[in-house]
Formats: structure tokens, C-alpha cells, sequence
């Protein structure tokens, strides 16, 4: 069996007569942690809303454990188990941190919409269970003690982890890290690789990430696709990429 979760191959994208991604091939193993990097406007958030399913790619196929997702929109894209976080944080902020992660749970709750007007006691149970849910992630994420406090008046970096833990609730096989580390301080960052380092190993979820910090990247990718201008220009280890002239060149120019 192909440890391959997601491949991309030939994946372009034109916007009108502009070639925002050109031909980019990249695959994500299972449990595996990969980064996508380059620099301003190289086209790695393009690649991610098609990937997601905000973007019908004008070309190229994207596959998820063999089957084709490719110009699937976002919540079709989520059932084959690929969820994302964006670079400006999506809460509902005017809900509670508790009740984001209950809303997050909507499509695993099996029940329907008599069930939910009568309180019928299996209605009751998946309510219960769905707390639990909640209540665990809150739990791992360390901020259980804001579960009533509305979302959009947590500190910044305990909302970057509820949308993480909103996005981890649903059991997603490939998690997909848009930008995670912006706006966090140096503490931050450091407990936020931690973190992307225990989701991967405690739960089996492969992480595919773009990021500007190059120590996060660094740090926690197993490994990483550069890209300037809408193509790809190399893939390979950490260690591999940093020393690639090419990189270098991207990132300082000549």
C-alpha cells in the first residue's frame, strides 16, 4: 500500500492572462510534516486554495489516497478528511470558544433536525460526546479555562490554537497550515512547533505548511517544496534546501 496521502501533479492556475502557479508537483506522505515556502508572491497560497478547494485549478490533478479531489469545493474537500487554517484567523468570535469547536462537530453528530426539536436521548448522547470532544481539545490545546469566553476576545495566540483545535475535532488525515506562526511571539512560535510535532505523532494527521519563519520551518519539517514566481525550484530535506544556491538566490538574490 502507497504511503503517498496527498499528490499534486501539474497543478496551474491562471487568473485572466496572469500564470499565478506553473506545473507544480509536490506529494505529502502519511504522517509526515511538509512545508511549502518561498518568497512574497511565489504562489504557495494559491497552491493551498486549490489543494483546499477555494480554487478550481485551470490545470493538473490533486489526489487524496488515490482519489481525485481535484476542483472539489472546500466541504467536499473536507470530507476526504483535508482541513485548513488561514493566515488571518476564521472564529466565529461572537461564539463561545466551546461552541465553535460544538458548531466544528456538525457534520460527526448523527442526528437530525426532529431529533434536535424533541431531545430525544440519542440527540441528548451525541450532545454529550460532542462536549466531551470539545472539552478534550480545549484540554490539549491548554486553553479549557476560556471555553465560555467569546472567541473573538481570546489573546491571539490561544485563537491561532482554538482554530487549530476546531480544524484537529473533525479527525482529519491532512491538516493544512496556512501562515501559523504570524503574528506569535518567540514563545509562541516555540510551543507552536511542539505542537505541530505532537499532532503529528499523537494523532496520525500528515501537516502540509506554509510559512515565512524559516526557524519554525526548519525545525519541524520532515520536508520542504520552494517556490518562486509560481514554479517550483527545488524539494528536498531541511538541511538540503537551506544550502540550494537556488534558494539562496530566491530568498537574497545575487
Amino acid at each position: 500500500m502507497s504511503d503517498i496521502l496527498l499528490n499534486v501533479s501539474g497543478l496551474t492556475m491562471r487568473f485572466g492572462g496572469l500564470l499565478a502557479v506553473d506545473q507544480v508537483e509536490f506529494s505529502v506522505k502519511k504522517d509526515e510534516v511538509f512545508a511549502i515556502i518561498g518568497p512574497n508572491g511565489a504562489g504557495k497560497t494559491t497552491v493551498f486554495n486549490c489543494v483546499g478547494g477555494f480554487y478550481k485549478p485551470s490545470s493538473g490533478r490533486i489526489t487524496m489516497d488515490g482519489v481525485s479531489i481535484t476542483g472539489r469545493p472546500s466541504h467536499r474537500v473536507a470530507r476526504h478528511g483535508l482541513v485548513r487554517t488561514f493566515q488571518n484567523v476564521r472564529l466565529f468570535k461572537s461564539l463561545t470558544v466551546l461552541e465553535n469547536l460544538l458548531v466544528a462537530q456538525h457534520l460527526q453528530m448523527q442526528t437530525g433536525l426532529l431529533q434536535g426539536l424533541f431531545k430525544v436521548p440519542s440527540f441528548r448522547h451525541s450532545e454529550m460526546q460532542a462536549k466531551q470532544r470539545a472539552a478534550d481539545w480545549l484540554d490539549f490545546m491548554g486553553i479549557r479555562q476560556f471555553a465560555n469566553r467569546e472567541a473573538g476576545n481570546l489573546a491571539y495566540g490561544h485563537q491561532r490554537r482554538l482554530e487549530i483545535a476546531r480544524c484537529m475535532i473533525t479527525k482529519p488525515r491532512l491538516l493544512m497550515l496556512d501562515e501559523p506562526a504570524a503574528g506569535l511571539n518567540p514563545q509562541e512560535k516555540h510551543d507552536l512547533q511542539q505542537l505541530i510535532d505532537r499532532l503529528r505523532r499523537e494523532f496520525n494527521v500528515a501537516v502540509l505548511l506554509i510559512e515565512h519563519d524559516m526557524s519554525l520551518v526548519m525545525g519541524v519539517s520532515d520536508r520542504i517544496l520552494v517556490m518562486e514566481h509560481g514554479k517550483p525550484i527545488t524539494t528536498g530535506l531541511p538541511e538540503v534546501v537551506r544550502a540550494d544556491p537556488r534558494v539562496i538566490k530566491a530568498y537574497l538574490g545575487e
